[in-house]
């Protein structure tokens, strides 16, 4: 019993005996452990064939993987994200699995739950992975999933998987695309959504569409493009929660400003994603070539102390960018970022005009910027977040 009078304690990972007085180097690992899908859904950014013999071998092998966890576990990673592609396709999953929970990680599995078996649900009840596996869902109807999946009969394998999952306890959450042609679905997925025992809370949705994060495929960028919600639509999906206000004024108070000529103002490079062949990003979409580490040939260690620490430290020169972005108190709301300029322009530093407009409609529904007003434009942003703050999360003026 420990002195407050309680059998447990909830620890920080830095409060752990073995990191006292030294904070971990990595708190989570991503690892796309494949670019191949069996889907091939109208909005992805990164799907390959699923028997794309190019993309096979060349991903990490079983070992390489295997080394990549161990090495991670030690610097303290305590999770690991399987995504993909469908992480399923790989035949060593339940290896790599058993693997890292062995070494004391959480597991969290990104999956379309259509290669889900008998005997990998047993294994995931046997040998909880600690965190909820994420199901993608893409309809509630054989003719709209297998018209979003691109693949004749996806969705009888995507409900086995499910009822697989359900039948044998194992907790998870669904997701899915946001769609026009989904609309009349919506209603029905929310409702089932509802039932499954580890939903908290309603769904997340994408439709913000991130473009090809490898850039070869400009057809198919031309068709993302036109799925993604407009402005309007954005705000109407996001403010339908009655915590949207509430929530806001806390993000607010924590992240609003603007973010210089630093490119790098986010999270990126604190922790890592391994893509499938080995090389260590800043963040999953960034795979640009002069951002990448390739692990056959330096540590995770060094790619975390030396090249990602230098890699953030790269400042904007798009005089485009200077004048907007770098000025920009909405840098905390917009989603501009390198990965994202990367992937529309093929530069770090280029301002991707569908995120402005975005953002600029959410900051005017919100009261932060008038109907002709720019952001970057603004002088007295600071009294205009501080009243947003006071208005919707009062508790913030006392805490900040």
């Amino acid at each position: 019993m420990s002195e407050q009078g309680t059998y447990v304690q909830k620890l920080r990972p830095h409060e752990f005996r073995i990191w006292k007085n030294k904070k971990p180097l990595l708190g989570q690992i991503d690892i796309e452990l494949t670019e191949r899908c069996n889907n091939n859904c109208l909005h992805c950014c990164i799907n390959q064939p699923e028997h794309d013999v190019d993309a096979l071998s060349r991903e990490m092998s079983t070992d390489f993987v295997k080394g990549l966890l161990t090495e991670a576990a030690n610097l303290g990673c305590l999770t690991v994200r399987f995504t993909g592609g469908e992480p399923l396709l790989r035949p060593d999953l339940a290896e790599l699995y058993l693997f890292s929970r062995r070494l004391g990680m959480q597991v969290i599995l990104f999956t379309n739950a259509r290669l889900i078996t008998e005997e990998l649900a047993l294994l995931l009840a046997k040998y909880p992975p600690g965190r909820v596996v994420e199901v993608s869902v893409y309809g509630m109807s054989p003719d709209t999933y297998d018209r979003v999946a691109c693949s004749n009969g996806a969705f009888v394998e995507f409900r086995r998987g499910v009822d697989l999952l359900l039948q044998h306890k194992i907790p998870f959450i669904v997701k899915g695309p946001k769609l026009n042609f989904l609309k009349e679905e919506q209603a029905a997925f929310e409702a089932w959504a509802a039932t499954i025992p580890s939903m908290e809370k309603m769904p997340g949705y994408s439709m913000n569409f991130d473009l090809r994060s490898r850039r070869d495929d400009q057809l198919k960028n031309e068709r993302i493009a036109k799925l993604r919600a407009t402005p309007e639509e954005t705000v109407a999906m996001l403010s339908r929660s009655p915590l949207y206000l509430k929530d806001m004024g806390q993000f607010c108070c924590k992240f609003m400003g603007p973010p210089g000529e630093k490119l790098f103002s986010c999270g990126a490079g604190h922790g890592t994603c391994v893509d499938a062949y080995g090389n260590a990003q800043l963040c999953l979409p960034l795979r640009n070539k002069e951002s990448v580490v390739n692990l056959h040939e330096v540590t995770l260690k060094r790619a975390l102390e030396e090249s990602f620490p230098a890699m953030r430290e790269i400042k904007a020169t798009n005089p485009d960018y200077l004048r907007r972005c770098a000025r920009c108190f909405l840098k905390g709301l917009c989603e501009q970022c390198p990965a994202k300029s990367w992937m529309e322009y093929g530069t770090l530093d280029t301002p991707v005009e569908y995120l402005c407009d975005v953002a600029h409609a959410q900051a005017r529904f919100l009261g932060l910027l008038n109907e002709e007003e720019s952001a970057w434009e603004v002088e007295d942003w600071k009294e205009r977040v501080a009243r947003f703050v006071e208005e919707n999360w009062p508790e913030g003026k006392r805490t900040a």
